[in-house]
């Protein structure tokens, strides 16, 4: 386990955007990547058009720079993670973005519309404490170290 946080600590500054409504998964989360060191910066937004206004910008706000990836969940207020999702593999600025969902819905109709989209990944969330904190950072583990990425400005 060393040699992964040395390995992480050579990582460039990192930034990753989750999309979720559950402050007790948000927290999970956070202690799950900040136990690993595994990101600089978490940024959270609770609904889907937040997230849509984070990556594509809204009128009058300049655009922020991409994280190295999303971790959307599927069921929001506002707008759904299937339409962010939907909404951000049209769009030129982020069809390459790596979307990992994760999600309590293990509806095979989510799964398929998922991958249909072009989701990355698609990870059903443990209800259990401790496999919730390995699973979240077995998935920071990968996607920031493992991973070749796409080559865009983050």
């Amino acid at each position: 386990m060393t040699q992964i946080r040395e390995g992480i600590s050579q990582i460039e500054p990192t930034r990753i955007l989750l999309v979720e409504d559950d402050p007790n998964d948000v927290e999970l989360i956070r202690l799950a990547f900040r136990n690993y060191n595994l990101v600089n910066q978490l940024d959270v937004v609770a609904d889907g058009e937040q997230a849509l206004h984070y990556l594509l910008g809204q009128e009058g706000i300049p655009l922020r720079p991409l994280p190295r990836f999303v971790l959307l969940d599927l069921k929001l207020p506002k707008i759904s993670g299937i339409r962010v999702l939907q909404t951000l593999r049209r769009h030129p600025r982020t069809q390459q973005l790596i979307i990992v969902v994760m999600t309590s819905s293990q509806e095979d109709s989510d799964l398929n519309t998922c991958y249909d989209l072009g989701v990355n990944s698609y990870i059903v969330k443990p209800l259990d404490f401790q496999q919730f904190l390995t699973v979240t950072r077995d998935v920071g583990l990968y996607w920031m170290l493992l991973n070749k990425s796409p080559l865009f400005p983050f």
